[in-house]
């Protein structure tokens, strides 16, 4: 049978074999409610939200993963239906603790919208809640078992998507917890802290730990100099904290925004993303002349380095390959390092009284930033990160009417960077950025890419590849001649499992590999604003890809500000100075 007709609501649809009967209802703009439900990653029936009334069934059924039969006659809003949805979240809301007033996730909860759509006033069923406890344990999440309405959302991003495996339904009946094994905290287990979980908790059970009180601290002590750095995915997604289209750019607005809360600079993360490049460019091509010149054991296919998640992943899971991962630091604290050292050299300012401030679209990063690596300014490269949804609550709480603001531009010298920077943003982005700079400094000639887009590696694939053939070189670069460069690109941490197994296996040959954590890339970091489906991905990379084509400069290595840091601080790639500022070391982590 190639399409099962049924009829939904009084109307007829012919569907594909296999279609739920809530993706059928979907195809006709009949909105389901639900709860646990993730489209493409989950349908479990947790909730029983989604639940309609099919004729001829002993009891109603859950949409979401109910196959539509020949001839099935649905009702999705009949008053059975209604009083049998409505009675569910009732009793939610009966074991749901916390006060909305107060809860950071007011007026962006599902539990909330759906008992405001269902026309839940009063809690009917009051009495004895589950025992809660808050978890302030590690850096970047905050769980409150207390608001957890066990949809498992978060437990299936975090072993299937993921890969990690921090987070389980654990006990029985009333006595059911979410959370590591044996209710110990997440920072004694292992978790990446990539807030991916909190990303797709429809309540306030996992948030990102907030940090907006330090930064108004920091911004009204008269003895800081309070400097911010926005990573290239916020200016595609800052737009959805005031109700503007998903993948709206907003990059002028949100530099005024971040004038007027009181910033005395605002630079870009994209000047050390192009900085980025040309280290780890650099550091690929010298591991390359090592095993190809010298026929020295190189520990090869290079791994980026850009993602903390990512980082602290292969730390836990894959510690014999760490020393295949880039030693350079991430954009976010390679800018603290510079702005704490060469920029307070510029100003006159001690490192000491220097406030670095990223906007992430990371949650990872507020982990990355206490690292105890990440020092090498003399004092801590970065002193507090907010995620896209605390720069949009701090926004609100200045009173500031966001979408009347006039464009601004970032301050100079370390704010301003090239196209190659800004697509960092998006999964194969770094990849595409490199191979951008790479080719052209081995080759002499111009990067052969349409549009200098490369295709093969762009797009929401969980693993995508390229190979480049190296057919003419400049003389620094000629043991090259020849050689096909192959990459990767994965994100999410299920899809780097698979290619670091290939790798291991000997099955793929490859020479740079970028991982991302979060699926999409910085664009879907568990930091930005909630929903992220796949829709609001595309969307977000869309917009990226834009900004870096409207910019005249899009390679890394023809930034001027990049040449003038060099010339004036740095010396030369992989330099002494560089490499002690812009470059670290990780650690074994799997016997925690």
């Amino acid at each position: 049978m190639s399409t099962i007709t049924l009829s939904v609501d009084g109307e007829k649809v012919s569907v594909a074999p296999g279609t739920t009967i809530l993706e059928a209802a979907q195809s006709l703009g009949r909105n389901i409610p639900t709860l646990c439900y993730l489209k493409d990653v989950q349908a479990i029936g947790a909730c029983r939200v989604c639940l309609v009334e099919v004729e001829g069934a002993k009891t109603l059924v859950s949409s979401c993963v109910m196959p539509v039969g020949e001839g099935m006659k649905v009702h999705t809003n009949s008053k059975r239906v209604r009083n049998a949805r409505k009675m569910v979240v009732e009793l939610l809301l009966s074991d749901h603790g916390g006060d909305c007033q107060t809860c950071v996730r007011n007026d962006n909860c599902e539990l909330q919208a759906l008992a405001r759509e269902l026309g839940i006033r009063d809690i009917t069923y009051p009495g004895e809640k589950s025992r809660g406890f808050i978890d302030t344990s590690t850096p970047a999440l905050q769980r409150d078992t207390a608001k957890c309405v066990l949809c498992r959302r978060c437990v299936t991003v975090c072993q299937q998507t993921q890969g990690v495996g921090g987070l389980f339904p654990q006990n029985r009946g009333f006595d059911t917890v979410v959370g590591p094994a044996f209710a110990h905290p997440l920072s004694e287990v292992v978790c990446v802290q990539c807030g991916q979980c909190g990303a797709v908790c429809p309540v306030g059970a996992i948030v990102e730990h907030d940090q907006i009180a330090e930064v108004w601290a920091a911004l009204e002590d008269p003895a800081k100099t309070v400097v911010v750095e926005t990573a290239p995915a916020i200016r595609a997604a800052l737009c959805e904290c005031f109700g503007m289209e998903p993948g709206t750019l907003v990059t002028g607005k949100m530099v005024s925004a971040l004038r007027r809360l009181g910033f005395d600079g605002v630079f870009d993360t994209n000047f050390t993303a192009d900085l980025t490049i040309i280290e780890e460019g650099t550091e690929l091509l010298m591991r390359l002349k090592k095993a190809l010149v010298d026929k020295q054991p190189v520990p090869l296919p290079l791994f980026s380095s850009c993602s903390p998640g990512w980082v602290k992943y292969l730390e836990y899971y894959y510690p014999d390959m760490l020393d295949c991962l880039s030693t350079c630091k991430s954009p976010q604290q390679m800018f603290g390092a510079i702005a704490k050292t060469y920029y307070a050299e510029k100003i006159g300012k001690k490192p000491e009284d220097m406030f670095v401030v990223p906007i992430m679209p990371c949650t990872a990063k507020k982990f990355e930033a206490q690292r105890s690596e990440m020092n090498d300014s003399g004092v801590r490269d970065v002193d507090v990160v907010l995620t896209t949804r605390e720069l949009g609550r701090m926004i609100k709480q200045a009173g500031i009417d966001f979408a009347s603001l006039p464009d601004d531009t970032m301050d100079s010298p370390i704010g301003l960077s090239s196209g190659a920077a800004d697509i960092f943003a998006n999964t194969g982005g770094v990849m595409e950025a490199a191979l951008r700079t790479v080719y052209e400094l081995v080759t002499g000639k111009p990067f052969p890419f349409e549009n200098l887009h490369v295709a093969p590696i762009a797009g929401l694939e969980g693993v995508k590849e390229a190979s480049v053939l190296i057919t003419e070189t400049v003389p620094d670069w000629a043991f090259l001649k020849g050689v096909t460069v192959k990459v990767a690109v994965a994100h999410g941490l299920g899809n780097a499992k698979k290619v670091i197994d290939r790798v291991r296996s000997g099955e793929a040959g490859y020479h740079f590999i970028e991982i991302m954590t979060c699926p999409g890339g910085c664009i879907g970091g568990g930091g930005q604003p909630r929903f992220t489906t796949n829709d609001v991905r595309r969307a977000r990379i869309s917009a990226i890809y834009k900004e870096d084509e409207g910019k005249k400069l899009r390679k890394s290595h023809e930034n001027p500000f990049i040449k003038q840091i060099y010339d004036e601080f740095l010396g030369k790639p992989l330099g002494e100075k560089s490499h002690k500022l812009l470059h670290t070391h990780y650690h074994e982590r799997s016997k925690v």
